[in-house]
């Protein structure tokens, strides 16, 4: 009686530990150092440039709310309009004690402009050269209603309001080339000599003061013409109430036509200057995402060539055992590490240029954890997809004909 011969079974492959597969799928990593180094950069400029792009717009909003918190945004701005004619409205003397009357309104004060004074560095400098500045009376209480504070110098005080000194804005003092004030510096102003006793830093809540020349309210009575009447009021309101405020402020300000008054909010325009940012933003994301889409491109080519190069070394270990899957998973592993380094690298880089230049501007360095995480999980789906088609071109190949290939 014969004996029959029972097959054996194949042994079944020998699975791969994540140990493995990261030390097979770093082998064209090591092997080829320039053209991974190359290959990984196309992707670190794409993260670099979103991150970037989203942590420069958020230090910038994180500024622009700092600046917000700071200044308040429960400021009201009454100005002069214009009548049904075209002419220039006026606003009763008495209109800033009205406004203080009302309950919510904390604090108001307000300017008015000197129509003829005209303001000159000196007597030398001719008559059409004005340089666009304005002569303002002004009320002391002015810097803390609208959040001014001083470059150099003071403010005026009840004793200099009453004769020839004058606060300048930033804007202006740079036309007029004054930088720090001294005991002798000086300018005038409807034909006046005006001593400057100090300099403001630039007013984000009201830029008119920032070309504008600040005199005492007495004295512009007094030495230049003016009518008593203002021009521009600013008014604090309690922040629950500013609209109920907001709605009224044009007739208690000018009850016989309330028509010929302009109220605004000048903190809205700063919130359109963020959203203006963040839409820019927007755009440069995109332009960051053309460039990461770039880079993966890169990586496929690399992750083709290096298929068609190492034919050899997958016959070879296709003869010696290797299954298509663990083929497939070592060029799989080796694009996922090739994108993942360029990743980190470019999030490193990206948030190194954003502390860099929030630093150089003076502003919080802001860099959102999704951006940084969204760009990790970004470089690994482009390095999945890049990589899979070499992947799975590369466990095709069967042994023998990767061997028998030159």
């Amino acid at each position: 009686m014969g004996v029959v011969e029972v097959p054996r079974p194949k042994p079944a492959p020998a699975r791969m530990r994540p140990r493995d597969v990261m030390r097979v799928g770093a082998v064209g990593l090591r092997t080829r150092p320039l053209r991974a180094f190359l290959s990984a950069l196309g992707i670190a400029i794409g993260i670099a440039a979103m991150v970037g792009v989203v942590g420069l717009s958020s230090s910038s909003g994180a500024e622009l709310d700092r600046q917000l918190s700071a200044l308040g945004t429960n400021l009201l701005t009454i100005s002069s309009g214009t009548t049904l004619m075209g002419e220039a409205a006026q606003m009763p003397v008495d209109a800033e004690v009205m406004i203080e009357r009302i309950g919510p309104v904390q604090a108001a004060s307000s300017i008015g402009k000197v129509a003829d004074a005209k303001v000159y560095r000196s007597e030398r400098i001719p008559k059409a050269q004005t340089g666009g500045l304005n002569a303002y009376a002004a009320r002391l209480d002015l810097p803390a209603t609208v959040g001014a504070t001083l470059r150099s110098g003071r403010w005026l005080n009840a004793a200099t309001e009453r004769y020839p000194a004058a606060v300048i804005g930033a804007a202006a003092a740079r036309r007029l080339g004054i930088g720090p004030v001294g005991e002798d510096t000086q300018i005038v102003v409807g034909g006046v000599r005006f001593a400057v006793v100090g300099v403001l830093e630039p007013v984000a809540l009201a830029d008119e003061l920032d070309s504008g020349v600040l005199v005492g309210w007495p004295v512009a009575e007094e030495r230049l013409g003016f009518d008593g009447h203002p021009t521009v009021l600013y008014t604090r309101a309690e922040e629950a109430r500013l609209e109920s405020v907001r709605q009224v402020l044009a007739g208690t300000a000018n009850p016989q036509a309330p028509n010929e008054v302009d109220v605004s909010r000048p903190s809205d325009a700063l919130a359109a200057k963020q959203a203006t940012n963040e839409a820019f933003a927007n755009l440069l994301l995109g332009v960051g995402a053309v460039a990461l889409l770039v880079g993966g491109v890169g990586v496929a080519n690399t992750m083709v060539i290096s298929v068609l190069e190492r034919r050899a070394e997958i016959g070879l270990r296709r003869s010696l055992g290797a299954t298509r899957g663990q083929i497939r998973t070592q060029f799989l592993a080796e694009s996922l590490l090739l994108s993942a380094l360029g990743g980190l690298g470019g999030i490193l880089l990206g948030t190194a240029v954003t502390t860099g230049y929030a630093l150089y501007s003076g502003w919080p360095s802001v860099v959102p954890a999704w951006a940084t995480l969204g760009g990790l999980a970004a470089t690994l789906a482009i390095g999945a997809v890049a990589g899979l088609y070499p992947a799975v071109r590369a466990s095709r190949l069967s042994p023998t004909e990767a061997l028998a290939t030159p």
